[in-house]
């Protein structure tokens, strides 16, 4: 089966169906190219994607990556970058393997052809140019053989006419033999020509258009080879990926496979737990019978006189946020009168009251109450402190010994502090080694260097050392002091130990909401809540140094208030003196005389004169205390 015997006739046609086979590569290539496009932009997609959800180094989001099942997700964005990988892969091996060769390939199959068909069409013209000199030597030999009958036919007339003189035929006869001499000269050339003319005709469509078909035909079949070829090459290369591909879709599956619900529970236990025991139980107080509070009872400040008391006290109020209240509100609190005060003298002369009115004898009420009392009557002064220090923490203005955090989570900051100075002083201490190898090399040898210009760097080093050492000290002993205050329970205890919530009633859900700063973190009253075990008595330190409240202005007094009642303070009619802190509702304005004399009067009996700026200052004052 050739081309050259079978489509000898064809040569436009095979023309036509190589340019055709030319420009099917071509569209085969433009494919190729378009995938390797689209190959590249899936990659880009992917690793795009695997960047976007990637966490942000130091950030509150790479902290939160710490559980198994964020890891595993850490994994999978990792593995879908390797994944885009192998796709740029498959792009690069497709461009180096198929669309450059390809490309190559259709140039020189080009030229190929080109050359082939141009062969074709000068045998083409050669045995063209042969046909016509055949056709016009068969003319003259037409043209010749009609000439010497004409001659011959006028010799034979011109001899049978008597008329015409000898010498004329005689002319006519040799005109006649020259006609006929050159019809044979036309003859012979006629039949050599087309003798020529039939040998290039048989070389022609024997032997150089099939040589020519031939050639064209291995030119095609190359070509269907060829995009065979790069046919299996395009599905090799998708092939040869395919392994590292599995690999990293086994990856994804290990790392699922990897997550541990149990560990992640108990890294949020970690995380969160704050270490404070749960409220005990609140036992029951009965109203129904009057109950007279003892001296221990009405002050903190007092001896430690009836420790069964106090330690019922202390019992009692396990459950309460109380002992986080400064003295000084504590104390007014406890030592305020809880009835009305009294109305003022009917008579507007102060001297029909000589003595002024009486406070009303006050019903002793168990100390409990007042603090209940306390906690839902005045909550704002409480919550700006606490809005202050969270505010504070936000700033990153927090305590060096993180007393603002649970014990728990304090303990691990602690020991997370002691871990790195402990890193530092190990660097600082290599540093030391290497300063002393390199001061000894030059004792050994002076032309080296000075060993005295390493003195200096020795001692900043050791003075580095000491100053981290100090502060690993120091660090050691909040961590001693947080460890020795931390209840001991069990392990699976503390497993199922969750954050320490607050009571459900009226009073203790408002304190609640004072012990959070606005953004979620603990306050430092919550990191003290362990002191609710300490009897009352020792809470009398811990507010040894409170500031005195700011004046927020001024009061005359109308009439004269003797002050029997413990919390109460005397006064004179016309006597000025500083109002430290103004009408609750309850109709007492507490004053201060100077500094040792402070107290509550009715406020029926002054006329307030009140500070505008002083309440700010006042305002300020309850923020930052």
């Amino acid at each position: 089966m050739s081309w050259g015997t079978e489509l000898w006739d064809q040569f436009d046609n095979l023309e036509k169906h190589t340019q055709w086979g030319i420009d099917i590569l071509e569209k085969y290539i433009k494919f190729v190219k378009e995938r390797t496009e689209i190959e590249i932009n899936y990659a880009k997609q992917l690793r795009n994607l695997s960047k976007k959800y990637q966490p942000k180094r130091n950030s509150k989001e790479e902290e939160e990556y710490k559980y198994t099942s964020c890891k595993a997700f850490i994994s999978t964005l990792n593995e879908m970058n390797d994944y885009a990988g192998q796709h740029e892969v498959i792009s690069e091996n497709m461009t180096s393997q198929i669309i450059v060769e390809l490309t190559r390939y259709v140039q020189e199959l080009k030229q190929e052809r080109k050359s082939h068909f141009h062969d074709g069409r000068k045998a083409q013209q050669h045995i063209e140019t042969c046909w016509k000199q055949l056709e016009s030597s068969k003319r003259r030999f037409e043209r010749d053989c009609k000439e010497a009958d004409r001659a011959q036919q006028y010799f034979e007339k011109m001899d049978a006419d008597i008329n015409v003189t000898k010498a004329d035929v005689e002319k006519a006869r040799q005109q006649a033999q020259l006609r006929h001499q050159m019809a044979e000269d036309s003859k012979a050339d006629y039949s050599s020509t087309l003798q020529k003319f039939n040998h290039e005709q048989h070389e022609h469509y024997y032997t150089h258009i099939p040589n020519i078909f031939q050639k064209i035909q291995e030119m095609e079949e190359r070509r269907i080879v060829r995009i065979g070829e790069s046919m299996k090459t395009y599905a090799e290369v998708d092939r040869q990926v395919i392994p590292i591909i599995g690999k990293c879709l086994d990856g994804i599956a290990k790392a699922a496979e990897s997550i541990d619900q149990k560990n992640d529970s108990q890294l949020v236990i970690e995380a969160y737990k704050s270490g404070f025991e749960p409220p005990g139980d609140i036992e029951f107080e009965d109203y129904t019978q009057p109950m007279k509070r003892t001296i221990s009872e009405t002050s903190l400040s007092n001896s430690r006189g009836d420790s069964k008391t106090e330690l019922k006290f202390a019992s009692k109020s396990k459950g309460k946020l109380w002992p986080f209240i400064k003295k000084n509100k504590l104390m007014s609190l406890l030592t305020s009168p809880p009835q009305p005060p009294p109305p003022p003298p009917a008579s507007a002369s102060p001297s029909a009251v000589p003595n002024g009115p009486q406070s009303p004898k006050q019903q002793k009420e168990p100390l409990s109450h007042r603090f209940n009392e306390f906690m839902t009557s005045k909550p704002k002064i409480h919550c700006f402190r606490s809005l202050k220090r969270g505010l504070s923490l936000k700033l990153g203005a927090g305590p060096e010994d993180f007393s603002n955090l649970p014990p728990e989570q304090r303990r691990k900051k602690l020991q997370q502090k002691v871990d790195e100075l402990n890193k530092e002083i190990q660097k600082e201490m290599d540093q030391r080694d290497a300063i002393t190898k390199m001061k000894d090399v030059y004792l050994k040898n002076p032309q080296m260097g000075d060993p005295g210009s390493l003195d200096h760097k020795l001692i900043e080093v050791g003075q580095n050392i000491e100053k981290l050492r100090l502060e690993v000290q120091k660090f050691e002993a909040w961590l001693t002091e947080v460890e020795g205050r931390l209840p001991v329970r069990g392990e699976q205890a503390r497993r199922q130990s969750g954050m320490y919530e607050a009571q459900t009633t009226l009073s203790v859900n408002n304190c609640a909401q004072d012990r959070e700063s606005p953004d979620g973190s603990y306050t430092e009253e919550q990191s003290q809540e362990n002191e609710l075990k300490m009897m009352a008595t020792d809470f009398d330190d811990e507010f040894d140094d409170e500031e005195p409240l700011p004046t927020i202005g001024t009061c005359k007094a109308l009439y004269t208030f003797e002050g029997q009642n413990e919390g109460t303070i005397s006064i004179a009619e016309g006597e000025i003196l500083y109002v430290i802190e103004e009408d609750k509702g309850d109709g007492w304005t507490r004053i201060r005389r100077n500094e040792d004399e402070e107290g509550y009067v009715p406020t029926s009996y002054v006329e307030v004169y009140l500070d505008k700026n002083a309440k700010v200052t006042q305002w300020i004052h309850a923020l930052y205390n």
